[in-house]
């Protein structure tokens, strides 16, 4: 663990060095930035969490590149019906889109849903 510490401070040295500002400002922006993503995940899980089951299962098929028709076919449901979860999916999300549904989570891995049902 000390190794880390001293190879994060290496890394800290490197870019006030690069950016030519203070060491406390890179340690200050790193520091925040980490906080504001991890509140960011903290509520992305809050509305992943307010999603029914199915909706659950259409938002990953969705962010697995899944067209609405595959989704219909895969789940043995319909189009119109696909198209009601992913309405509600982005409305809870509070999102216009499936592209950018796709984008908020895109560092979320959801190829265990393409096996099977998740409810």
């Amino acid at each position: 663990s000390y190794q880390q510490v001293d190879n994060f401070h290496s890394l800290v040295n490197e870019l006030a060095q690069q950016e030519q500002r203070p060491h406390a400002e890179i340690y200050d922006d790193l520091v925040n930035s980490a906080l504001a993503r991890r509140s960011t995940n903290s509520e992305q899980w809050a509305d992943w969490q307010s999603l029914s089951p199915r909706e659950q299962e259409v938002a990953a098929l969705t962010c697995l590149g899944y067209t609405n028709n595959e989704i219909a076919s895969k789940l043995g449901v319909s189009v119109p019906t696909v198209k009601t979860h992913i309405r509600h999916v982005l409305i809870k999300f509070q999102l216009h889109s499936k592209s950018e549904l796709r984008m908020v989570l895109r560092d979320w891995n959801f190829r265990g849903w393409d096996r099977g049902p998740h409810m």
